[in-house]
């Protein structure tokens, strides 16, 4: 198993298939985009193949997140959903996604055997997502939600990031979208990830305030501690249920107790947590023909050495060299 010495267990494998995206989110990467990894350092199809196989048979992984930057521009994505569905334990497998390519790529993702996508949506206004996003593609993101639900990539969940002054009063209107589209919204503290280290502890919309602004339409209650486990998110029934909303609050609220996820970046590091500043290279072990046993050992090496929490409530906090594109979501 891939356990630390805090005896947390990591069964959720995160793996970053790109750090290219076709967005700008203001949160995220400058207008300008970011320096993208060289080809010849991003791990190749098979390596990721190799890589989740190891992790679900030799480590006791049981859910496969892919992700980015943006994972629908990886070309090889379909093919390596299709041979990790093939895998023996089979794990669980999940998308998150701007939604910009899900339209045209839903049900193939489907019958290759996805299980279920998570799409980022920040707001239902045109003008207001050119503005977090710097293009005008928001019809692209509802047709790919409709699509990936048609395709059975169910429950889709609906991820949104509020922001002063653009959208922090979007809160009920976003939830009765989803609820009304039979999507599960989960709302996302803005965390310090971004290239510009631009972010401010007192300037974001806090898991409180979206909270207080839901009430305002809607009668929430929690769900409570046993009912969400390892889960980043907390989760309230909307008026009574079933319906529910999500919010992972990793500034205010940190979940790290029960933090069961371990991260492989687009180029073959592994991470312990999202906000770690160090990594261990297995691209490198890869390419110089070690055995899955050492690949192995070198993982759970990784994990051993996981620190207690992020660190996020904590004013000498630091941001990661790494900005959330290039470590993956």
């Amino acid at each position: 198993m891939l356990i630390d010495t805090y005896g947390r267990v990591a069964t959720d494998l995160r793996v970053s298939l790109t750090d290219r995206c076709n967005l700008r989110c203001t949160y995220c990467m400058p207008e300008e985009g970011l320096q993208w990894l060289a080809k010849p350092d991003l791990l190749t199809d098979d390596e990721i193949v190799r890589l989740i196989r190891i992790a679900v048979t030799e480590l006791g992984v049981t859910e496969v997140r892919f992700t980015g930057g943006e994972p629908l521009l990886r070309p090889g994505l379909v093919g390596i959903v299709e041979r990790c569905a093939d895998l023996d334990p089979r794990p669980r497998m999940s998308l998150t996604t701007n939604g910009i390519g899900l339209q045209r790529t839903a049900q193939a993702l489907r019958d290759a055997g996805l299980d279920r996508v998570n799409v980022s949506l920040d707001t239902l206004r045109p003008e207001v997502f050119q503005a977090i996003t710097r293009r005008k593609r928001h019809d692209d993101v509802l047709r790919g939600l409709d699509a990936a639900h048609t395709a059975g990539l169910t429950p889709v969940k609906v991820n949104a990031v509020l922001m002063p002054g653009l959208n922090d009063d979007e809160a009920p209107e976003l939830l009765a979208w989803a609820l009304e589209k039979g999507f599960e919204l989960r709302f996302i503290e803005q965390m310090p990830l971004d290239p510009q280290h631009g972010w401010k502890r007192d300037g974001m919309i806090t898991a409180g305030d979206i909270l207080a602004s839901l009430r305002t339409r809607f009668t929430l209650t929690s769900e409570g501690e046993d009912e969400r486990g390892s889960a980043p998110a907390e989760r309230w029934l909307v008026d009574g249920g079933p319906a529910r909303v999500g919010v992972i609050a990793s500034v205010t609220r940190p979940f790290c107790r029960a933090c069961d996820r371990t991260r492989l970046t687009a180029d073959g590091q592994v991470r312990t947590c999202l906000f770690a500043r160090e990594e261990s290279d297995l691209r490198g072990a890869l390419r110089s023909g070690a055995p899955d046993e050492e690949i192995a050992r070198l993982w759970r090496l990784a994990m051993w050495g996981k620190k207690a929490g992020s660190g996020l409530d904590d004013p000498s906090f630091l941001q990661p060299d790494r900005p959330m594109s290039a470590i993956g979501g």
